[in-house]
């Protein structure tokens, strides 16, 4: 774990009720509940990122793939249960994916499998996916898995360009927005 970047997440996290954000709303889906609920009404849930208690592991991400998960991955997947955190920075908008729940986690691994499965296909280096860019476009972020380096890609073309050295670089470097983040 890297703790450079669970700390930079929560100085991150730390800012949102600064721009008066102390809540997220999301509908409420009685089938994919999240421990970061706080409070629920009507068809509405509130939540608001918090700690997970048993960090989840990337082991089985490891073993499916032959190699070891860089562990700036691993603390930033492994710090939150959240729902997608809307944030901007100096190249524009950035929805930083997060885990909803365990299943969740389930969800990304498989879809990370997936990931490195073209990555492989194409001869491109195995990157990690973390956040998307703006909301029409099909652009994202991840973190190349052998030098930690921060990534602009675009799905089956690979990384376009370095943005950040580092994954808490990086974040520190994040404004948070008031905007309606997603749960998925």
């Amino acid at each position: 774990m890297n703790t450079n970047v669970t700390q930079a997440l929560k100085v991150l996290i730390d800012k949102y009720p600064d721009i008066g954000c102390d809540s997220f709303m999301a509908d409420l889906d009685p089938e994919w509940r999240s421990p970061c609920e706080i409070a629920e009404k009507d068809d509405k849930t509130r939540w608001y990122p918090c700690l997970q208690e048993n960090p989840v592991s990337f082991a089985g991400l490891a073993n499916a793939v032959d190699a070891p998960i860089h562990p700036d991955i691993c603390s930033y997947y492994g710090s939150y249960w959240s729902g997608t955190l809307p944030s901007a920075s100096e190249e524009g908008h950035v929805s930083l994916i997060q885990l909803w729940n365990p299943e969740d986690f389930d969800r990304l691994v498989a879809n990370l499998i997936g990931h490195y499965m073209m990555t492989q296909k194409n001869r491109q280096p195995f990157t990690l996916f973390f956040a998307n860019t703006e909301p029409e476009s099909e652009y994202f972020l991840s973190v190349h898995n052998s030098t930690g380096e921060i990534l602009l890609e675009e799905p089956a073309t690979g990384p376009i360009r370095v943005v950040e050295a580092d994954l808490a670089t990086f974040l520190t470097r994040l404004t948070p927005v008031n905007s309606p983040p997603g749960i998925y």
